[in-house]
C-alpha cells in the first residue's frame, strides 16, 4: 500500500477549524486526537467537534480515542462521522467485541499501544484490525520528540501483519517529521500522523506532499515493501 498522510488537528489552530482541515490539500486522512484528561492528562474535543468536522471537509477522519471506556463511547464517533476509530488496548474491556462494533457501523477499526504496551501479547487480535497504531510518543500531548526506541516495536509488528498474510495499516503517531519519517517507513509503518510538521510550516499542503515524497522514497527501498 501507498503511504498516507494524516494531519493531526491538534497542532491546528482550533479558533478556525474548518479552514485549518482543508488547508492539508492532498492529505489522506485528517487525524483528531481526543482525550478525555484521564486516560491522558490532556482535555481537547469529543463528539460534537468530530460532528462539525464531518460536515466541513471531505478528508475522511481518523479518530484517535485517548479515553477511558473507549467500549462505551468509540461507536459514537462512527455515527459522528469518523471513517476510521483509534481506541486504546490499554482502556478497552473487551477489544474484539469493539472492533466488531466499530467495523459493523461502517467505520475502520483501529488499536492503539501506548510506547510501554508490547504487540506480542496481542498478535492473535490483528485480523479483527484494520489496522494497528504504534505510538512514538507517550500520549497526551503534541509536540514530543520522537522515540527511536520504538523502530524495533515497529518493525516487529510489520513482521507479525506480514506472518498473518493481512491487508492491515500500520500507523505511527507522534514526532513524526521530515526528519524522522524515512526511519519509520523503512522500519514497516505506512500511515504517518503528523501535526506540526504540517499545521506548522508556511503551507501545509505542500508539507503533506513532502512527507509523503519522503515516505514512498523510502519504503521503496525497505526490505519489508520489497519482499511483500
Amino acid at each position: 500500500m501507498a503511504p498516507q498522510i494524516s494531519p493531526s488537528i491538534l497542532s491546528a489552530d482550533f479558533a478556525n477549524l474548518s479552514a485549518e482541515a482543508n488547508a492539508v490539500t492532498g492529505a489522506d486522512w485528517l487525524h483528531v486526537d481526543v482525550m478525555d484528561n484521564h486516560f491522558v492528562p490532556n482535555l481537547t474535543l469529543g463528539v460534537p467537534v468530530v460532528e462539525s468536522l464531518a460536515r466541513a471537509t471531505d478528508t475522511p477522519l481518523d479518530c484517535h480515542l485517548m479515553i477511558d471506556a473507549p467500549d462505551r463511547w468509540a461507536p459514537q464517533y462512527v455515527e459522528a462521522g469518523a471513517g476510521s476509530v483509534t481506541f486504546h488496548v490499554e482502556a478497552a474491556t473487551a477489544p474484539v467485541r469493539l472492533a466488531r462494533e466499530i467495523r459493523a457501523k461502517g467505520a475502520r477499526a483501529s488499536m492503539a499501544l501506548r510506547p510501554a504496551t508490547p504487540i506480542e501479547p496481542y498478535e492473535d487480535l490483528l485480523p479483527e484490525l484494520d489496522m494497528l497504531l504504534v505510538m512514538t510518543v507517550e500520549p497526551g500531548f503534541g509536540g514530543q520528540a520522537f522515540l527511536d526506541i520504538m523502530l524495533p516495536k515497529i518493525r516487529r509488528t510489520r513482521e507479525l501483519i506480514r506472518k498473518h498474510g493481512l491487508q492491515m495499516w500500520l500507523q505511527v503517531d507522534g514526532g513524526v517529521s521530515a526528519e524522522t519519517i524515512e526511519r519509520c517507513a523503512e522500519a514497516g509503518a505506512d500511515v504517518f500522523v503528523a501535526g506540526s510538521a504540517v499545521y506548522g510550516a508556511d503551507d501545509p499542503a505542500e508539507a503533506v506532499r513532502s512527507l509523503r515524497a519522503r515516505a514512498e522514497a523510502a519504503t521503496v527501498a525497505a526490505s519489508w515493501a520489497c519482499d511483500h
